[in-house]
């Protein structure tokens, strides 16, 4: 059930992308960055609520002192927690021997709005959530 969600997001969203001749060349990097980015919001905010409000002790987390500049350090750390596992999942998943080839005949296509839904509520729900718990706190 949840696999068959994966594939519908990931085949609406490639279809899209291929249709759209100004991708030509370039959508299977466009698709891979913008879903596998949309997941690791998703894992950090799930971590972050699991962590924070329900375990209260953080059990995920790696600092690094690779650079003098400490953005840099949390990007990596970030990376590596968080888009690194999504990369692998969906370059296993949908990219390795072309398997999206096999999973598009299978699956509808609603014109990217599936994918699109996807990519907005994953980028914009963390910010929700924060304007709303800000709100609360200050009540």
């Amino acid at each position: 059930m949840m696999l068959d969600i994966y594939y519908k997001i990931w085949v609406d969203g490639i279809t899209k992308l291929r249709s759209r001749p100004e991708n030509k060349g370039i959508w299977n990097f466009y698709a891979i960055v913008f879903i596998s980015m949309a997941m690791a919001i998703n894992l950090a905010l799930i971590m972050s609520i699991l962590q924070r409000n329900i375990l209260k002790h953080t059990f995920y987390d790696i600092q690094f002192s690779i650079f003098s500049q400490r953005i840099l350090n949390q990007l990596v750390s970030f990376f590596i927690l968080y888009l690194l596992i999504p990369l692998l999942i969906n370059y296993f998943l949908i990219f390795k021997n072309n398997r999206y080839e096999k999973l598009i005949p299978r699956y509808k296509t609603f014109n990217g709005k599936l994918c699109a839904t996807y990519l907005v509520s994953s980028y914009f729900l963390p910010l929700i959530l924060l304007i709303i718990a800000y709100f609360l706190n200050k009540a």
